[in-house]
């Protein structure tokens, strides 16, 4: 077996990309969990000290005769920041500037803040979650508390807490990452391990009828055509396995067939070399022996010679169109050129042509045509040229004194022609392979054209109209060759 490529495994290289995954979104996880617990904690600060900025009222009054409290106001700001150091106090007038304020460590960098937040949290009464300005941090926002400040019924102004100052948010910031950067990365921990050993293992499973046919695929391509996918279950890949079966199948055909063709290809070549070379030889020798007898041959015996090498040329010339003519059929270069026509008048010249020849040979050769036969729908030439080859092939091997019929009948939309000689018929185990253009058989025992090539012609004519070719034969009586065209529209 062939050492693993594990960066070419498609188990590998999804287990990598599945790992990948589950590293983004561990990460993922951690940041918006992070942001969620920092936005969850600034919520509930907002949320539990929405009065702290109206309970300061309470205590003291931020103006007095519309003029700040300054000495008031500082103690009060100073007494709540020492019991909570992260507030930040501001006072600001109704059109957002900082009046006064009481602001650890950090200098206030703002001069205004927004009050479209202020007026929001006021309006909800704290009960939602709103960020205002962080006047120490431009830019920044913060979670704050806020109340109006009115004198004698007049707005004088707004209270504005920041309830976290940006040192607190830092380090609240700071520990909160730590947690949950801890908390965070064991959990992602775990469920990385878990999640990918568990999809470890669903790949596997997946995968499995994959690796089934990368096994049969293989053992095809090293030779072994019997090599199988074996087929379960349902989906894409059961199609991809039944597909490959086909396909192996159709190729393992081929191949028989391509052998089987080579085998029948050699026997005709053979088969046609010897059929070339007798009648060659024979006009060869009575040439030659005219020659060398020229003065000693009367004029019969010239007369003789010469008509037995015209029987042996026509003979030759039969045999080198018929090779030529199959060779264009099976190349395509033969086109149809379909037009209705009287059925019965082609059959009836057809019969007068071997009229002469039936006569030396004294075979009876009879037609039986109904006299209203409806037109068929067919290549008039090549049609013609089927009912040759088959009367041909029943006049050569018709013994003497035998028949031949020449018949033809409407069945449906179809018009069926039936070619009918007496003799010692066709061995049932050739019948199957007679139309076979390489096919060989006992030329003695069959009575078929040696070649093949008459029937080859009918079979790849009548392929190429669509229609199709039956025969049956009994020993010692006779054989049937037919064969049905449409009717034409």
């Amino acid at each position: 077996m062939a050492a693993i490529n594990y960066k070419n495994s498609l188990f590998w290289r999804l287990s990598l990309v599945f790992l990948t995954v589950l590293i983004l979104l561990g990460l993922a996880y951690v940041l918006i969990t992070g942001y969620s617990a920092r936005q969850y904690y600034q919520e509930t600060t907002q949320r539990l000290n929405a009065n702290v900025a109206e309970h300061m009222l309470l205590e003291v009054s931020p103006f007095v005769d519309g003029k700040v409290n300054e000495e008031a106001l500082g103690k009060i700001m100073h007494s709540m920041m020492a019991v909570n150091p992260s507030l930040e106090v501001y006072l600001v007038d109704p059109k957002g500037q900082i009046l006064s304020h009481v602001v650890l460590d950090k200098k206030v960098r703002l001069k205004n803040i927004s009050l479209e937040p202020v007026k929001k949290f006021l309006a909800c009464k704290g009960e939602n979650y709103v960020l205002g300005d962080d006047p120490r941090n431009p830019g920044g926002k913060a979670v704050f508390s806020a109340t109006e400040v009115e004198e004698n019924g007049q707005l004088m102004g707004y209270v504005y807490m920041v309830l976290a100052s940006e040192k607190y948010e830092n380090i609240t910031a700071a520990l909160s990452s730590s947690y949950f950067l801890k908390v965070g990365t064991r959990t992602f921990i775990i469920t990385l391990i878990a999640a990918l050993g568990i999809g470890l293992l669903l790949i596997a499973f997946l995968t499995r009828n994959l690796r089934s046919i990368q096994r049969g695929v293989k053992r095809f391509e090293a030779g072994d055509y019997e090599a199988r996918i074996p087929v379960k279950g349902k989906g894409e890949l059961s199609d991809l396995a039944l597909t490959f079966n086909h396909m192996a199948d159709t190729i393992l055909k081929n191949i028989d067939e391509l052998k089987e063709v080579d085998r029948l290809r050699r026997d005709l070549i053979a088969n046609v070399s010897h059929d070339l070379r007798s009648p060659m030889s024979v006009i060869h020798g009575y040439i030659e022996t005219m020659i060398l007898k020229d003065d000693q041959l009367d004029t019969e015996e010239r007369k003789k010679y010469l008509e037995i090498i015209l029987q042996s040329s026509e003979k030759l010339k039969k045999l080198v169109a018929d090779l030529f003519e199959l060779s264009r059929l099976e190349a395509k270069q033969v086109k149809l050129k379909k037009e209705p026509f009287l059925i019965n008048e082609l059959l009836q010249d057809t019969a007068r042509q071997y009229e002469l020849m039936a006569d030396k040979k004294k075979v009876k050769l009879e037609t039986d045509l109904p006299e209203q036969l409806p037109m068929v729908e067919a290549d008039i030439a090549l049609i013609g040229r089927v009912l040759q080859n088959l009367i041909d092939n029943a006049m050569k091997y018709t013994p003497d004194e035998g028949e031949i019929k020449v018949k033809a009948e409407a069945q449906g939309d179809l018009v069926k022609v039936e070619i009918i000689n007496s003799g010692q018929g066709i061995p049932e185990k050739d019948l199957p392979h007679i139309f076979n253009r390489y096919y060989m058989v006992d030329h003695k025992q069959s009575g078929i054209d040696g070649s093949g090539l008459g029937l080859a012609i009918v079979k790849k004519i009548l392929d190429m109209h669509q229609a199709s070719i039956e025969v049956s034969s009994q020993q010692n009586i006779d054989t049937r060759f037919s064969f049905s065209l449409p009717l034409a529209a």
